[in-house]
């Protein structure tokens, strides 16, 4: 994915890391997302934000379009990149701010 297909913003929240849920990542099935009364996941990729002045930190989980379809809040950066190594083996984070 090239910097200029990254997302700088999702849901009114600042992204900070972004990471493909490609084929040599593999969900842990460690956790289940329920959207909607359904089954969701894997996901096509996964989104580290922060919204300005707020405290915390969201994982968002992507689908195929690129939308959110859920998310899981986190205190910390550190910890949203430890749920998704929960959730997900072999990521390969990209520092938005820095694409």
């Amino acid at each position: 994915m090239s910097s200029s297909d990254l997302p700088a913003e999702l849901g009114g929240a600042k992204v900070l890391k972004f990471a493909e849920v490609t084929p040599d990542v593999t969900a842990t099935g460690a956790t289940r997302h329920i959207v909607g009364g359904a089954p969701f996941g894997p996901a096509h990729a996964l989104a580290v934000a922060q919204h300005d002045g707020q405290y915390g930190t969201y994982l968002f989980y992507l689908n195929t379009a690129g939308q959110v379809v859920t998310d899981t809040w986190h205190l910390s950066v550190e910890d949203a990149l430890d749920q998704a190594s929960f959730e997900y083996e072999g990521l390969l984070w990209i520092d938005v701010a820095d694409a």
